[in-house]
């Protein structure tokens, strides 16, 4: 993402870790609890993406989609490939995940996986997760594909590996988050 060198930034190092799966769960799915659902493959709006990026990721620092173009977002949500699955509390929606369905390479990547922090805490994170795995390998993929960062929740690696994924490496990027996007670094990295 290229910023202008004039604008203030907030430096930070993490770790990415980068996880895969190669077969399917064979237990049984873990239901969410009653009054939750998925919806599946949900066409949002380039306001209302942005609007539900923002609430469940400035917590864990989710920023390159809101510095992205509209344009440019507009190109991936609307990409075959791009499937958006909400979690719903009722009417009211919880949080969400995003995959990216890459067919030429027989495999499916969670680019984003997330809850907003009044579901945080109620019980549904892992089930939740299972729905986006089952959803994952229901295009029959040789891999699923998720990564995490050590700005995510804390919770995060040990849920995906809990969940049947296996780390396969680990990167240190350096970001430079605009200090104008007004993003609290998360308590853990302070």
């Amino acid at each position: 993402m290229s910023v202008r060198m004039t604008e203030s930034l907030t430096h930070l190092r993490v770790d990415i870790s980068f996880l895969d799966m190669i077969s399917a769960q064979s237990s049984p799915a873990r239901s969410l609890p009653e009054g939750w659902s998925v919806e599946s493959d949900v066409r949002l709006t380039i306001g209302d993406y942005r609007a539900l990026y923002d609430a469940v990721g400035r917590p864990w620092c989710w920023w390159m989609r809101t510095v992205m173009s509209d344009a440019k977002l507009e190109g991936i949500l609307s990409s075959p490939e791009t499937r958006v699955f909400l979690l719903r509390e009722g009417d009211d929606v919880r949080g969400f995940f995003e995959l990216d369905v890459q067919t030429a390479w027989r495999r499916v990547n969670i680019a984003y996986f997330g809850l907003l922090p009044e579901a945080i805490g109620c019980g549904v994170g892992a089930a939740f997760l299972r729905h986006a795995i089952d959803a994952a390998w229901s295009f029959r993929p040789h891999r699923v594909t998720v990564n995490t960062c050590t700005a995510d929740h804390p919770r995060a690696l040990p849920i995906y590996l809990a969940a049947g994924f296996r780390l396969v490496q680990v990167v240190r990027e350096e970001w430079d988050i605009p200090a104008s996007l007004n993003m609290s670094l998360p308590v853990h990295l302070r």
